[in-house]
């Protein structure tokens, strides 16, 4: 078998007998509970979410994945365009290494949803809530990623940009980003995945729009669990999805070179 093959037919098999054991032990085999719905009852219960309501432009599970993807794309784009210079600047500069590292770990171990307070006495307005709250957990993974990303550059590189003379904006964009660069991907590919997490987590508290929120209207409806299971696979797909976009950018010239693969 090919390795295209087994890239596709594996994952396959395992989601076809994943979902095999969901049937069973849904409808009360090998010691399942009863009361949570079969794929088959998740499937035909969540097909309601694609219906165009009245005065609707769009099905309204569309609108609740376009609120919560704003609102993450957002957060993380803000978050790397402060994270990434950040970490750059700790992990070449030891003194601002020295300055900023204690104020960054104190804050990092503080939980996104511990803010909800925070955010609601300082922002107006559901997005800008979610967006800020979204924006506080990938923020701190990319510094830190970036700035162990830099320390961690090889000294063979950097006397080799001695022995070429390259110095300032050279070094910079020759040597200590190229070689930062997959460790900072491998950073921003965790920070998009916690961001998702938020900003799914705020909505069940702070907004009433988005795939959180919809996950707790189902529970009011009368505990649709069929809508919250369907909710949460939407939720997991959208996150393989995110994550696959960024694994493209392991393909950029930059990137690829400093990226050991295994076959």
């Amino acid at each position: 078998m090919s390795p295209r093959a087994q890239r596709v037919l594996l994952p396959l098999g395992v989601i076809a007998a994943l979902l095999a054991l969901w049937s069973v032990w849904a409808q009360g085999g090998t010691g399942g509970a009863t009361d949570f719905p079969t794929p088959l009852e998740v499937a035909r219960g969540f097909a309601d979410q694609f219906q165009t309501k009245p005065g609707e432009h769009a099905p309204i599970i569309v609108r609740h994945v376009v609120s919560s993807l704003f609102r993450t794309t957002y957060a993380f784009i803000l978050a790397a365009l402060f994270g990434i210079p950040l970490g750059l600047a700790m992990g070449w500069y030891t003194r601002t290494m020295y300055a900023l590292n204690p104020p960054i770990q104190l804050l990092r171990f503080i939980s996104p949803i511990a803010w909800i307070p925070i955010s609601i006495m300082l922002f107006h307005g559901d997005n800008t809530r979610s967006v800020f709250l979204s924006f506080l957990g990938p923020f701190f993974v990319i510094v830190i990623s970036t700035t162990g990303a830099v320390r961690s550059i090889p000294q063979m590189y950097l006397r080799a940009a001695e022995n070429f003379q390259l110095s300032g904006p050279q070094l910079f964009k020759k040597v200590m980003l190229p070689a930062a660069m997959p460790q900072i991907l491998t950073g921003l590919r965790v920070a998009i995945g916690i961001a998702w997490l938020v900003v799914v987590a705020a909505e069940m508290v702070a907004v009433q729009e988005g795939l959180g929120w919809l996950i707790i209207d189902a529970r009011y409806q009368g505990a649709r669990t069929d809508l919250i299971v369907g909710t949460m696979i939407v939720i997991g797909l959208i996150g393989l999805g995110l994550d696959t976009l960024l694994r493209r950018m392991e393909n950029l010239d930059q990137v690829k070179w400093g990226i050991t693969r295994r076959v």
